[in-house]
């Protein structure tokens, strides 16, 4: 037997015993759970199975490295086991100064992306929110991490990463190169509409937008604004912290958010009256790349019963992680607590499910390539109709509606 085999089997063995320890913890905590010996009788049936009866000799390094894989990614998407030579590897590539500007999670097995920065660099190669990476410079993301597609996905200014891209418009995966540069958020956008209602839109939450966005809130009020219209759509990254501060913008009272874990005493996050700003009526527009923060803000309007949340159900991100060093130079990314609804829903299971359904307009028909629905040669294809923003409209509509029964009552 190898040397790297007898390694494998060590390693195997050394998971079932941690395993099998950690069982009989809950054992003496539970009182009789054996769930876990019986997991771990089953993984130990497997491997010896593998080893006698596979076709030919299996590479038994390889089968233990997809076996920790496997078993962090069945936890949560964010959860990652990182070889030595792939932690060393994820820790160069984090220290990089540029990206392409795209929050990514993973979901089927592929990544996906949450939502583009705006002018940043994957927006301008033409990725879009929704899209399936389908591999990354040949390298398909079934194989990768979270962790390791993140941290591919940097590199140095001006350098170019290669993407596969899967969307429902196309029946093929399209070729996108982009070239990474330091990403830079814009400013939020902001407008007085009809009727004397502010619009905000921040377009993610980087450090310093909440601030933004009350500097935005105190000239918009002062104008003359008499209603609301935050719209988090696309909003999918950025920091919690700039989430919970914006909520309380908009809060007096209440919990904006809590934060728990197994290990993770519980942490609230209530709204501190000093620091609300607004109390104008209120609509949230979300969709299905709202994310993160954005989610936070959303859930605690809706829990708090401040306002209207309208749109698609949102993504559902909202956990934070830690890495934990392993002896061998390899490392653990565990979720060690997520965020909570004031109704006690864990946003990254649950997400957030506006109380107005108001779902996006579906994107223009494209053939595929091998269809027959292709334009007669002679005939003038007509030029492509700008589709109303149906969910802003109904946001309007909203407002309008709760100044109607203000007026009756």
């Amino acid at each position: 037997m190898s040397k790297s085999v007898k390694t494998s089997l060590l390693l195997l063995s050394f998971i079932i015993l941690a395993f099998a320890v950690a069982g009989a913890a809950g054992v003496k905590a539970g009182g009789g759970n054996d769930g876990a010996y019986r997991q771990m009788a089953v993984f130990n049936e497997v491997l010896m199975r593998i080893r006698t009866d596979y076709v030919e000799e299996p590479n038994l390094p390889e089968v233990s490295n997809g076996a920790l894989h496997g078993l962090l990614e069945a936890l949560d998407p964010n959860s990652s086991y990182l070889s030595p030579e792939e932690y060393k590897s994820y820790k160069q590539l984090g220290q990089q100064a540029a990206g392409v500007g795209a929050a990514v999670s993973k979901r089927f097995g592929y990544g996906n992306v949450i939502s583009v920065v705006p002018d940043g660099p994957a927006d301008k190669a033409g990725l879009v929110a929704g899209d399936i990476v389908e591999a990354i410079d040949d390298k398909s993301t079934r194989e990768l991490s979270l962790a390791e597609l993140t941290g591919i996905l940097n590199g140095a200014v001006g350098s170019v990463v290669n993407l596969s891209v899967v969307r429902p418009t196309k029946s093929t995966p399209q070729k996108i190169s982009i070239t990474r540069d330091v990403v830079k958020y814009p400013a939020a956008k902001y407008s007085m509409m009809e009727n004397q209602i502010a619009y905000i839109r921040p377009e993610g939450f980087p450090k310093g937008r909440s601030q933004e966005i009350a500097q935005r809130l105190r000239e918009l009020e002062k104008s003359g604004a008499h209603k609301l219209i935050l719209d988090l759509r696309n909003s999918g990254d950025g920091d919690i912290s700039e989430g919970v501060a914006t909520a309380n913008l908009l809060l007096n009272h209440g919990q904006i958010t809590y934060l728990e874990g197994q290990k993770v005493p519980r942490q609230e996050f209530n709204a501190d009256p000093s620091k609300a700003i607004c109390t104008l009526p209120l609509v949230v527009i979300v969709n299905k790349s709202t994310a993160g923060p954005a989610e936070i803000v959303a859930g605690a309007v809706l829990g708090n019963a401040r306002g209207d949340v309208l749109g698609d159900k949102t993504f559902g991100a909202g956990s934070i992680q830690k890495t934990i060093d392993l002896q061998d130079g390899g490392a653990l990314i565990l979720s060690i607590a997520k965020y909570y609804t004031p109704g006690g829903k864990a946003i990254q299971d649950a997400a957030i499910t506006p109380n107005v359904l108001v779902a996006d307009k579906a994107e223009d028909f494209i053939a595929p390539e091998d269809s027959d629905l292709v334009p007669d040669e002679n005939e003038k294809p007509e030029p492509k109709k700008i589709q109303p923003d149906e969910q802003l409209k109904r946001a309007i509509e909203q407002l309008s509606k709760g100044e109607a029964k203000a007026a009756a009552a």
